[in-house]
C-alpha cells in the first residue's frame, strides 16, 4: 500500500511539475494573421509567378519558443512546366523552435514542407527541408537542406540552400540586403547565387509596403537560362524591381 501511495504522490508530482512548466507557454501563446500582395513572387531569386503579381497570405501560432504556421501564394510555375496540372497555389507549412543563446545571439531550427496540390508532374515538385538559423544582431545565417527532391529536379535530395540576410534600421525604413546560394543535388547546372535589396517601411500599424530589386546569377544551357519560363521563355530569375504590400493583424 505505501509503495502505491509513493508511486501515485510521485505521478501526481511529476504531472504538476509538466503542468507548471507548460501552462505558463499556453497562456502566452500568440495567434496571428497576414494578407498581401506583390508584383512578383520571387523565392530564392527566382519568379514563382512567372513576373507576375501574386496574392499571399498565412496564419502563425506562438508558445513561448515554440510554434508552428501555414502560408500560401498563387503561382504560375507548376501549370507553365505541366500543362496538364490544374495547380495555381503554393501552401507551405512549418513548425519550430526558437530561443536565445547569449544577448546578442539567437537561433531558430525548424521543419518547413512546400506542397502544390493537384500537380500532374512526373517528379513531385513537393519539397520537405529541415533548416537551422543564427541572427546575430542584424545579421542571420540560415541553411536549409532538402529531406526530399528539391522543387520536381530528379535525384535531388539533399540539396542545400545557404541565407545570408540583414536588417538595418535607417531613419523611417528597414534596408534588408540578402545573398544566397542554392546547391541542387546532381543538378549542377541549375545551381545558382542569388541576391535582393529590399527596403521596407510601416505605414501605419500591421501595414508594411515594401520594394527593391532582386535577381538570381543562374547558367545558361545551351544557349538557354536554366531558369527560362516554359511558357514564354522569359528568364525568371532576371534582375528586376519588386514592390509589395503586407497587412499583419
Amino acid at each position: 500500500m505505501k509503495k502505491s501511495t509513493s508511486l501515485i504522490a510521485l505521478a501526481a508530482s511529476s504531472a504538476a511539475f509538466i503542468t507548471a512548466l507548460v501552462l505558463p507557454s499556453v497562456a502566452l501563446a500568440e495567434l496571428s494573421f497576414n494578407v498581401g500582395a506583390v508584383s512578383d513572387y520571387r523565392y530564392r531569386g527566382i519568379s514563382q509567378s512567372r513576373l507576375k503579381p501574386a496574392v499571399q497570405g498565412g496564419v502563425d501560432w506562438s508558445a513561448g519558443p515554440f510554434y508552428v504556421g501555414a502560408w500560401a501564394s498563387t503561382i504560375k510555375w507548376i501549370e507553365d512546366a505541366n500543362p496538364a496540372s490544374s495547380n495555381k497555389v503554393e501552401v507551405d507549412l512549418y513548425g519550430g523552435y526558437k530561443g536565445g543563446i547569449t544577448k546578442d545571439l539567437a537561433f531558430d531550427v525548424g521543419l518547413l514542407t512546400y506542397q502544390y496540390p493537384r500537380h500532374k508532374a512526373a517528379t513531385s515538385p513537393n519539397t520537405t527541408e529541415i533548416y537551422g538559423a543564427l541572427t546575430f544582431g542584424p545579421a542571420t545565417l540560415k541553411v536549409s537542406h532538402s529531406l526530399s527532391n528539391l522543387f520536381g529536379f530528379v535525384d535531388s535530395k539533399n540539396s542545400t540552400y545557404f541565407d545570408v540576410t540583414a536588417a538595418f534600421e535607417v531613419g523611417p525604413v528597414t534596408l534588408t540586403p540578402h545573398l544566397g546560394y542554392q546547391k541542387v543535388a546532381k543538378n549542377g547546372d541549375f545551381s545558382y547565387t542569388d541576391y535582393s535589396l529590399l527596403v521596407s517601411k510601416e505605414v501605419v500599424k500591421g501595414l508594411t509596403v515594401s520594394g527593391g530589386v532582386v535577381g538570381a546569377d543562374t547558367n545558361s544551357i545551351a544557349g538557354t537560362k536554366a531558369y527560362a519560363s516554359p511558357a514564354n521563355g522569359k528568364d525568371l530569375g532576371k534582375t528586376g524591381a519588386v514592390v509589395g504590400v503586407k497587412y499583419a493583424f
